[in-house]
C-alpha cells in the first residue's frame, strides 16, 4: 500500500528549464531536502560544466548526492540507485521530504521501478573483449552475436550503437539471462516509493533554446574553459570516458586540442545542449508517471509563483 511507502517528490525536465529553482522553492515550502538525480553532478570539481547549483542557489536547503565521486572513477546507475536509496531513507527518517532533482532519466527510472541490479554488475574485462571483437570483426558481427542469444534486444538496438550491444551481451554472458528478460524482471518489482514526479516543459521550444544559449554564455563567463583545462590536466578525461563525453567539456576539449576556434566550440556546445534537451524531453515524454507543468504562456515565461501553485496542486 502507498501509505507504507516513503513519500518522495521529483522535479525533472530538460536542461536549463529551471529544475533547481523550483525544487528549492518546493523544499522550502514542504520541509524538503534535495537529492541529486544528475549523472554528472555527482562528480567532484565538475561544477560549472554540469551546472551544479551554487551555495547561493541552494538557499540553505540541504542537498545530497552532489560531489560524492571522484571524476576519474567509474560510477554506475546501480551505484546511484544504492546511494540514492540510502539518502532518501535518511532524509525520511528525520521527517523531511526527499525531493529528487535532475535530468538523468535512466537514474530516476531505475530508482522508481525498484529494479534489482545485483544480477547485472559491470564486467570491464568482458566489455573490453567484446569491444575488441567489434573492432576486429565489425559492428555487424557483434550485433549478430547478440541476435543469436537475444533477438528481441537485437531488434531494439541498432548495430552501430556498440555500447548498448556490448551491454546486452554482457548481461547475457555474465548471468545467463537475456537483457529482455532482465528488463522484464525489473519491471515486475513493486515500486518502492510513493512518488510524485513533476516534469517541466515549454509550449515554445525557442524559449528553452534561448535559456540554453544564455546558460552556455554564463558558464563561459564563470570559467568553464578554465575548469575544463584543470580537469584535462588532472587526466580526468583520459580515465573516465563518461566525463570525456559530457556535454560542456567534450566540445571545449576539441578546442583545447587544437580542433577549432573557441567560437566554433561554443556554437557546437550550444547545438549539442539543444539536442540533449530534445532527447530528455523524448525520454520523459514517454513516461506515464510524469505530471507536466508548462513554464511559458503567450510567448513569455510564467512567474515562479504561478509555477509553484501548479506544482503544489500535484502533491
Amino acid at each position: 500500500m502507498a501509505e507504507n511507502k516513503i513519500k518522495i517528490l521529483a522535479v525533472v525536465g530538460p536542461t536549463a528549464s529551471g529544475k533547481t529553482a523550483l525544487s528549492v522553492e518546493l523544499a522550502r515550502r514542504l520541509q524538503g531536502e534535495i537529492v541529486c538525480c544528475d549523472s554528472m553532478q555527482i562528480y567532484r570539481r565538475m561544477d560549472i560544466g554540469t551546472a551544479k547549483p551554487t551555495e547561493e542557489e541552494r538557499c540553505g536547503v540541504p542537498h545530497h548526492m552532489f560531489d560524492i565521486a571522484e571524476p576519474d572513477a567509474g560510477y554506475s546507475c546501480a551505484d546511484y540507485v544504492k546511494d540514492a536509496k540510502a539518502a532518501i531513507e535518511e532524509i525520511n527518517a528525520r521527517g523531511k521530504l526527499p525531493i529528487l532533482c535532475g535530468g538523468t532519466g535512466l537514474y530516476l527510472d531505475s530508482l522508481l521501478r525498484g529494479g534489482n541490479f545485483e544480477e547485472t554488475e559491470v564486467d570491464l574485462a568482458l566489455r573490453a573483449e567484446l569491444a575488441d571483437f567489434a573492432a576486429q570483426n565489425g559492428n555487424h558481427a557483434l550485433h549478430e552475436r547478440l541476435r543469436a542469444v537475444d533477438p528481441e534486444s537485437a531488434d531494439a538496438i541498432h548495430e552501430n550503437n556498440v555500447k548498448r550491444v556490448i551491454r546486452a551481451l554482457e548481461i547475457y554472458l555474465t548471468t545467463g539471462m537475456t537483457k529482455t528478460e532482465a528488463d522484464a524482471r525489473s519491471r515486475r518489482f513493486a515500486a518502492p516509493y510513493d512518488a510524485t514526479v513533476i516534469g517541466l516543459c515549454f509550449e515554445e521550444r525557442a524559449l528553452l533554446y534561448d535559456r540554453i544559449d544564455r546558460r552556455v554564455e554564463l558558464m563561459l563567463s564563470d570559467g568553464l574553459l578554465e575548469e575544463t583545462k584543470r580537469l584535462m590536466a588532472e587526466g580526468v578525461f583520459e580515465k573516465n570516458a563518461t566525463a570525456a563525453q559530457a556535454i560542456g567539456y567534450k566540445e571545449l576539449l576539441g578546442h583545447l586540442r587544437g580542433e577549432g576556434t573557441l567560437a566554433e566550440a561554443v556554437e557546437t556546445l550550444k547545438r549539442a545542449t539543444r539536442r540533449y534537451a530534445k532527447r530528455q524531453m523524448t525520454w520523459f515524454g514517454a513516461k506515464d508517471y510524469v505530471n507536466w507543468i508548462t513554464l511559458d504562456q503567450n510567448g513569455g515565461m510564467r512567474s515562479m509563483e504561478d509555477i509553484l501553485t501548479d506544482a503544489m496542486k500535484l502533491i
